[in-house]
């Protein structure tokens, strides 16, 4: 019987998480997962159907759901540092969060990678890589040999982050950025798209430029 899912938010993330669902219920040959809807705070999106699924209501329905799992699909730029906030006013038990992996993407057997993170097309997680909860990991990047990326972290599409780095929680690594082996990227920080990070950063900060130069505080 396939399981049921619920995703949590309505965004472009979302719905290729949408997407993602149906590809490996393809590359599997059979239904691993039915997406019975999205949840959305938004009001003018209730009732709305993204491909074919509907939005049931606002986020906080969510603990009104029975017999399904939940993966949260909201961050962005823009509201990367509040994604922790937003799923633990929901209240919802760890347990029921899928772990999502698109049959493209490569994961090494060594790796480990916690649970509600989501890895999209041709991600690439090599050995000893540590992922946390609710990342997500969009298509093309690559996390290289004993990295760890905190809790709530977005990488962005084409990120290539080398070996031995370390990424706090609530991040967000823009498309194309490039860190340099052994730094740390500490928490609530913004590396903006196709930065290259040569030092290591300090939490609240967005990095711009090649090399990555301090621009201002997150919030």
């Amino acid at each position: 019987m396939a399981k049921r899912i619920v995703i949590l938010g309505t965004g472009g993330n979302c719905i290729d998480i949408l997407d993602t669902l149906l590809e490996i219920n393809r590359f599997m040959s059979e239904a691993i997962y039915e997406c019975i809807g999205f949840l959305d705070d938004n009001p003018a999106k209730l009732n709305q159907s993204f491909h074919g699924v509907s939005v049931l209501g606002n986020l906080q329905i969510a603990r009104e759901i029975e017999d399904c799992s939940f993966v949260f699909g909201i961050g962005s730029a823009s509201n990367f540092w509040k994604r922790k906030d937003i799923l633990s006013k929901l209240e919802i038990e760890d347990n029921r969060f899928e772990t999502i992996i698109h049959p493209t993407a490569s994961v090494s057997q060594w790796a480990n990678i916690e649970r509600g993170t989501v890895i999209f097309q041709n991600a690439v997680i090599t050995s000893n890589a540590k992922i946390g909860k609710h990342v997500m990991i969009l298509p093309n990047s690559v996390v290289s040999h004993d990295d760890v990326i905190g809790d709530f972290t977005c990488i962005a599409g084409g990120a290539s982050i080398s070996g031995n780095v370390k990424i706090g929680e609530s991040c967000y690594i823009g498309a194309n950025v490039s860190i340099k082996e052994g730094l740390e990227i500490e928490k609530h920080c913004l590396i903006g798209m196709g930065s290259v990070v040569l030092d290591s950063v300090p939490e609240n900060s967005v990095m711009v430029g090649n090399p990555a130069k301090f621009l201002r505080n997150v919030s």
